[in-house]
Protein backbone atom coordinates (compact mmCIF):
# COMPACT_ATOMS: atom_id res chain seq x y z
CA UNK A 1 0.00 0.00 0.00
CA UNK A 2 1.08 3.18 -0.94
CA UNK A 3 1.26 6.28 1.51
CA UNK A 4 -0.94 9.23 0.77
CA UNK A 5 0.21 11.87 -1.54
CA UNK A 6 -0.13 14.97 0.14
CA UNK A 7 -0.16 17.17 -2.92
CA UNK A 8 -3.59 14.82 -3.98
CA UNK A 9 -5.02 15.12 -1.34
CA UNK A 10 -4.92 18.94 -0.93
CA UNK A 11 -5.98 19.17 -4.56
CA UNK A 12 -8.91 16.88 -3.87
CA UNK A 13 -9.50 19.15 -0.55
CA UNK A 14 -9.01 22.46 -3.05
CA UNK A 15 -11.80 21.08 -5.43
CA UNK A 16 -14.19 19.79 -2.77
CA UNK A 17 -13.70 23.71 -1.15
CA UNK A 18 -14.27 25.26 -5.02
CA UNK A 19 -17.44 22.85 -5.69
CA UNK A 20 -19.25 24.20 -2.34
CA UNK A 21 -18.17 27.90 -3.43
CA UNK A 22 -19.69 27.44 -6.58
CA UNK A 23 -23.05 25.99 -5.68
CA UNK A 24 -23.42 28.50 -2.75
CA UNK A 25 -22.53 31.25 -5.49
CA UNK A 26 -25.33 29.66 -7.86
CA UNK A 27 -27.95 29.27 -5.30
CA UNK A 28 -27.26 33.30 -4.80
CA UNK A 29 -27.14 34.25 -8.11
CA UNK A 30 -30.91 32.29 -8.62
CA UNK A 31 -32.26 33.91 -5.88
CA UNK A 32 -30.90 37.37 -6.78
CA UNK A 33 -32.53 36.52 -10.36
CA UNK A 34 -35.95 35.38 -8.92
CA UNK A 35 -36.34 39.08 -6.71
CA UNK A 36 -35.22 40.71 -9.39
CA UNK A 37 -38.00 39.32 -11.55
CA UNK A 38 -40.58 39.40 -9.30
CA UNK A 39 -39.76 43.55 -8.98
CA UNK A 40 -40.03 43.42 -12.44
CA UNK A 41 -43.29 41.80 -12.61
CA UNK A 42 -44.80 43.54 -9.78
CA UNK A 43 -44.15 47.53 -11.44
CA UNK A 44 -45.84 46.14 -14.32
CA UNK A 45 -48.93 45.39 -12.72
CA UNK A 46 -48.92 41.73 -13.88
CA UNK A 47 -51.59 39.43 -11.97
CA UNK A 48 -51.48 36.14 -10.63
CA UNK A 49 -52.61 32.87 -11.81
CA UNK A 50 -54.90 33.07 -8.55
CA UNK A 51 -56.55 36.70 -9.72
CA UNK A 52 -56.74 35.73 -13.19
CA UNK A 53 -58.54 32.70 -12.54
CA UNK A 54 -61.26 34.36 -10.30
CA UNK A 55 -61.70 37.03 -12.79
CA UNK A 56 -62.24 34.53 -15.25
CA UNK A 57 -64.52 32.63 -13.44
CA UNK A 58 -66.67 35.65 -12.05
CA UNK A 59 -66.85 36.59 -15.88
CA UNK A 60 -68.14 33.38 -16.87
CA UNK A 61 -70.57 33.70 -13.67
CA UNK A 62 -71.70 36.91 -15.80
CA UNK A 63 -72.03 35.72 -18.97
CA UNK A 64 -74.25 33.12 -17.59
CA UNK A 65 -76.59 35.52 -15.25
CA UNK A 66 -76.62 37.67 -18.72
CA UNK A 67 -78.04 34.89 -21.03
CA UNK A 68 -80.66 33.99 -18.18
CA UNK A 69 -81.70 36.97 -18.21
CA UNK A 70 -82.32 37.79 -22.04
CA UNK A 71 -83.94 34.27 -22.27
CA UNK A 72 -86.04 35.55 -19.34
CA UNK A 73 -86.69 39.27 -21.05
CA UNK A 74 -87.51 37.49 -24.71
CA UNK A 75 -89.92 34.96 -22.57
CA UNK A 76 -91.83 38.43 -21.02
CA UNK A 77 -91.63 40.01 -24.56
CA UNK A 78 -93.18 36.66 -26.47
CA UNK A 79 -95.90 36.81 -23.53
CA UNK A 80 -96.69 40.52 -24.06
CA UNK A 81 -96.63 40.42 -27.86
CA UNK A 82 -99.53 37.56 -27.48
CA UNK A 83 -101.32 39.96 -25.28
CA UNK A 84 -101.73 42.76 -27.42
CA UNK A 85 -102.49 40.56 -30.21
Amino acid sequence: MQPPNKFLDDMSQLMTNAMGVAQGAKTEAETAFKGFVDRWMADRDFVTREEFDAVRAMAQKAREENEALKARLDAMETAGARKKG
